[in-house]
């Protein structure tokens, strides 16, 4: 069961790959963000960020005896505050039309989770996984919404 979770818990080993592992899981996370999200809209992407907050739930405790509190390898978190960046983006399905949100909310997204500004820090000392899991969620809370005040400032002025 252990191996289990640290598959999972590093989303298929990609916690171990090298230079800043959160980046890739966030960048590898898009490329099922986008179909779920161009085919099921906000209720898949909602099912995505409940299926990866109880993920990272089940699975950081055997990956923080493993490596420590809040290790670089676990990257489940990730994965669901990623997913909460798009939570409205109203995909259009075509990865090439989409491309430019995309990137923009990645960026934001770790921009947000490695800064950790506007109490994203405070939430990491929460025990248990909840810390783990609660500041990834809140960084892509704060990725969504700036996200989608750019959206809405580009639209008014076109």
């Amino acid at each position: 069961m252990n191996k289990l979770k640290v598959a999972l818990g590093t989303l298929g080993g990609t916690g171990f790959l090298p230079f800043a592992p959160g980046t890739w899981a966030s960048l590898l996370s898009l490329f099922l963000i986008h179909p779920v999200g161009s085919r099921f809209g906000v209720e898949g992407l909602l099912t995505l960020i409940l299926a990866g907050s109880v993920l990272s739930l089940w699975t950081s405790k055997v990956c923080v005896d493993k490596w420590g509190e809040d290790p670089p390898e676990f990257v489940m978190d990730e994965f669901a505050g990623q997913c909460v960046v798009f939570l409205f983006a109203g995909f259009s399905g075509n990865l090439l039309d989409d491309w430019m949100m995309l990137s923009s909310g990645f960026f934001l997204f770790r921009i947000f989770d490695i800064l950790k500004p506007f109490g994203i820090n405070r939430l990491q000392h929460l025990p248990s996984g909840f810390g783990i899991l609660l500041d990834d969620l809140l960084a892509g809370f704060y990725a969504f919404w700036v996200l989608n005040t750019i959206v809405f400032m580009l639209s008014v002025s076109s």
